[in-house]
């Protein structure tokens, strides 16, 4: 037997280890539960945001490419008329189906995994690069103009197709430039629209000789025709109105004839100027999102790089790529620039207010556990043993809850960008894992039993903290200008400067240092005059409240920063809505709109006025094609008073209705544009309406928009003074809150279109992109709200036990529940009110500063909704108000729950002798 330094034997019993952590996590499993809970949840919210971008992120753009069409997005590449004129072989031989077909398995596969291509989709062929006329009488002409046609011998026609009638065309004998007919099938739609049958002929003139005659053989119709095989190219599929140029244009149609793949060479006999061409078409399930950098490299490569050299070896140094891919995926990288910054704000605010609450959660384990600390300290515990047997007890528990909360996002969101999910997780883990070894060995850096009183009107900051503080400032004043001067995306970063985002979060670190130094002077101010008021509660409660612990920095960041990232994304959502709805009433310039009324629609006025929800009916004539001088411009004939009224309304485009009126003198007042009144000024103007009538006109009110006609060139008058007045109405613009869709399409009848304004507003967002920002800061709000809530309810926590300890004292000596309630809650209002009101005013004032840089348009509306101006990020009160009024009655309900509870459980348990209170 062994013998300690101290003389006495070293037993079995005395070697035996006490396992740290397990010991631990058995002594209190409530609070390792509650620590792993906030873990898992804080993970899977930080976690799950990369793929959740991931997913909008490729979303948007996959409906950026669908939006655009094949035509876009679709790779064209097209031999030049050199490639024949330099040719030494017979040009026959250029155009046949060996010289189509043999380079395209090679153009298939050049652009490999950079872009990835649709094989089934792309095609190759030989067509005619002009357009050629077909003055066939039998043929449509809507505007009098013989219909154009391409001839296009494109490969796969049988594969891609169904034939309908008849068969598919044959290539003649002997194909060249002496073929006098030619065989061609033609698309159902073409058939229908251009009077096309099976055994039609149209006949194309050329300089010499009998018109080229070409015999419809079989009509087919396409599998798929919104994909690329047949919308690549103009008119292969469905044929396509054209209008001619001059002052009267005239329409007519362009459609394509399809000759069999084998019939190129027979082209040479047209005059269409005929080539090789290959269309490559982009696989959009294999995009995304992720890959957009690359991408744009492989387009810039095809157009002028070394994918470009690499197809000229392949088919001819003599040919031009073409493709508008490279716009639309800058079109996705623009929207995505300006989302993402906003996007980041709202990240790194929910962000810093969830590891101000993780490290409020290790506090408050600290000071629960003060005592065991201090008395360890004081045996002869390092602080770096103490330090590390606390952070394996926070391991045990952080790690697992963050694998956790790691896989539950991987499952619920998706799969996209692991490793920065992963990353994510882990800085939650590693934050919950430090923050109670941290504040451990700040407090106890030094041995002591006694720490004496740590009261908050009688801590007097250090210099070191006066230097943090000015630092602090400094850097929150730098990003808070750069994101004024210059907005929140920085040299078309995406994601923006992380400074600039964390501008808000900065602003609420300021106004909470600036708050934790003013808060000791009006309590240091009442307590004098406290001391005089009758009865014990109200001076007790300030008293109570002044001597509250002085580290309250924490928790009121993480209010401050809380209600200022709930009120921002508040207000960001807001002015989403109200940019939405101003681009509606731009569009529509009511709340519902009648229009393409006919002569013969009488009644219709009256029926919609007594139309379901229906408030007020404005009928309007409006004319697209007025001349106002020699200038053509849209006006419209109004009842000036209900249309002034509509104008006011719709708080845009106001106007007094006096002096639009005609008074029967030679020139009629009217409401215009500012084009016109700076072309026109003060002088009369002849105007001519579209069925004769004219009149002479003077601007007398200038507005930049008009309900009736928007915010292009326009002239609104008085309809009396229209030859045949207002009757019949080309329109109805009604209004109503909101009016009865069913009802209102009813009562306009079958001739008619009606346009509500609700449906415009889903009609505005464009992107997934836009709706994925307004879901995320809709959940960041969320988030920030029971985070802040979380941080209330951890400061209440702290005080608990000291708390529960004064009333039992207090009640021996008389003090009734009411008055004890009344007690905590008085107690908790300083704090809480001072947290509401500096959060409102701290949220209220980051917003006005950075205003000016943040740009709502872009998330807001789509780029083909009508301007409808810049939407710029305004306070919203309720976004400020809701969550500082939250606080407030939070803070109430939890004291009078907690002076409730602790007059259910009586005063013994708390007068124990020796407990730690």
């Amino acid at each position: 037997m062994t013998e300690r330094p101290s003389g006495r034997p070293r037993t079995a019993a005395s070697r035996v280890t006490v396992p740290w952590v397990r010991t631990r996590l058995r002594t209190a499993p409530g609070a390792a539960a509650a620590l792993a809970l906030l873990v898992a949840v804080t993970a899977f919210l930080a976690a799950a945001l990369p793929p959740a971008l991931d997913r909008y992120d490729e979303e948007g753009m996959r409906r950026a490419l669908e939006a655009a069409g094949p035509t876009r997005t679709s790779v064209q590449i097209q031999v030049s008329d050199a490639d024949m004129y330099l040719s030494d072989g017979p040009w026959e031989d250029l155009l046949s189906q060996e010289a189509v077909e043999g380079p395209f398995a090679k153009l298939l596969a050049l652009p490999g995994r950079a872009l990835p291509l649709d094989e089934d989709q792309s095609s190759a062929g030989v067509r005619t690069t002009r357009a050629m006329k077909a003055p066939d009488p039998y043929l449509s002409q809507p505007g009098g103009v013989a219909p154009v046609f391409h001839l296009v011998a494109q490969g796969g026609v049988a594969e891609h197709s169904r034939l309908t009638q008849g068969r598919l065309p044959k290539a003649p004998e002997d194909p060249g430039p002496g073929a006098g007919s030619l065989e061609a099938a033609v698309t159902t739609e073409t058939a229908k629209k251009l009077n096309i049958r099976v055994g039609s002929v149209v006949h194309f003139p050329r300089a010499e000789g009998d018109p080229l005659a070409v015999r419809v053989t079989g009509l087919v119709a396409p599998r798929e025709p919104d994909g690329a095989y047949w919308s690549a190219l103009p008119e292969l599929g469905r044929p396509h109105r054209m209008a001619t140029q001059g002052p009267v244009p005239s329409q007519y149609w362009a459609g394509a004839l399809l000759l069999a793949p084998d019939a190129g060479p027979a082209l040479l006999a047209t005059p269409g100027a005929p080539a090789r061409y290959w269309t490559l078409a982009p696989d959009l399930s294999a995009l995304h999102g992720r890959d957009l950098e690359a991408l744009t490299s492989a387009v810039a490569s095809l157009e002028g790089g070394p994918l470009l050299e690499r197809i000229t070896a392949a088919v001819s140094p003599n040919l031009d790529v073409s493709t508008d891919l490279d716009d639309v995926l800058g079109g996705h990288k623009g929207l995505w620039s300006a989302i993402g910054p906003l996007v980041a704000v709202a990240a790194f605010g929910t962000g810093t207010v969830a590891a101000v609450v993780l490290f409020m959660a290790g506090g408050l384990a600290a000071e629960r556990r003060r005592a065991e600390l201090t008395l360890l300290r004081a045996r002869g515990a390092s602080l770096l043993g103490l330090a590390g047997r606390l952070l394996a007890e926070t391991v045990v528990v952080a790690v697992p809850a963050a694998a956790l909360g790691l896989l539950a996002a991987r499952l619920a969101v998706g799969t996209g960008r692991p490793a920065q999910s992963a990353v994510a997780a882990g800085a939650v883990a590693l934050v919950a894992a430090l923050a109670l070894p941290l504040r451990a060995v700040a407090v106890h850096r030094a041995v002591g039993v006694h720490t004496g009183r740590e009261d908050v009107v009688r801590a007097r900051p250090s210099k070191r903290r006066l230097v943090a503080e000015v630092t602090l400032l400094a850097v929150a004043a730098g990003a808070v200008l750069t994101l004024r001067t210059r907005g929140t995306s920085a040299d078309g970063d995406p994601t923006g400067d992380e400074l600039v985002s964390l501008a808000p979060v900065l602003v609420a670190v300021i106004a909470a240092l600036v708050l934790v130094r003013l808060y000791p002077l009006p309590l240091r101010g009442l307590a004098r005059p406290a001391r005089r008021m009758r009865g014990v509660v109200g001076p007790l409660s300030l008293a109570r409240a002044g001597r509250a612990g002085g580290s309250t920095v924490l928790p009121l960041l993480a209010l401050l920063t809380a209600l200022t990232t709930a009120a921002f994304g508040g207000s960001v959502l807001t002015g989403v809505t109200d940019a939405r709805e101003r681009a509606a009433v731009f569009a529509v310039g009511a709340d519902a709109r009648v229009f393409d009324l006919t002569e013969a629609a009488k009644g219709v006025e009256e029926r919609v006025r007594r139309a379901p929800g229906v408030d007020d009916v404005t009928p309007v004539k409006v004319s697209y094609s007025a001349l106002a001088g020699n200038q053509r411009v849209s006006l419209a004939g109004v009842e000036p008073d209900t249309y002034a009224a509509l104008s006011s309304r719709l708080d845009d485009g106001a106007f007094d209705a006096d002096t639009l009126k005609a008074d029967g003198e030679d020139t009629v007042p009217a409401l215009g544009s500012p084009a016109l009144a700076e072309r026109f000024g003060d002088d009369p103007f002849p105007v001519i309406l579209e069925d004769g009538d004219s009149f002479t006109a003077r601007v007398v009110a200038v507005r930049t928009w008009t309900p009736a006609l928007g915010a292009d060139d326009f002239l609104v008058v008085d309809g009396s003074a229209l030859r045949a007045g207002l009757e019949p109405p080309t329109g109805l613009l009604v209004t109503g809150d909101p009016p009865d869709a069913a009802a209102l399409r009813k009562a306009a009848g079958d001739d008619a279109q009606v346009q509500l304004r609700s449906d415009v507003v889903a009609a505005t967002v464009e992107s997934p992109l836009q709706t994925g920002a307004e879901r995320v800061y809709a959940a960041a709000v969320a988030a920030g709200a029971a985070y802040a809530a979380l941080a209330l309810l951890l400061t209440l926590l702290r005080a608990a036990p000291e708390r529960a300890a004064l009333l039992a004292r207090l009640r021996t000596m008389g003090l009734t529940r009411a008055q004890g309630r009344r007690l905590l809650i008085l107690e908790s209002l300083p704090q809480a009110v001072l947290a509401a009101v500096g959060g409102a005013l701290t949220a209220w004032a980051a917003i006005r500063l950075l205003a000016p840089g943040i740009d709502l348009t872009t998330v807001a509306v789509s780029t083909g909704a009508p301007a409808a101006g810049r939407a710029l990020l305004r306070a919203d009160q309720l976004s400020l108000l809701v969550p500082a009024l939250a606080v407030v009655a939070l803070t109430v309900g939890v004291a009078a729950a907690q002076a409730w509870w602790s007059g259910r459980r009586g005063a013994v348990r708390e007068l124990r002798a020796g407990d730690a209170r």
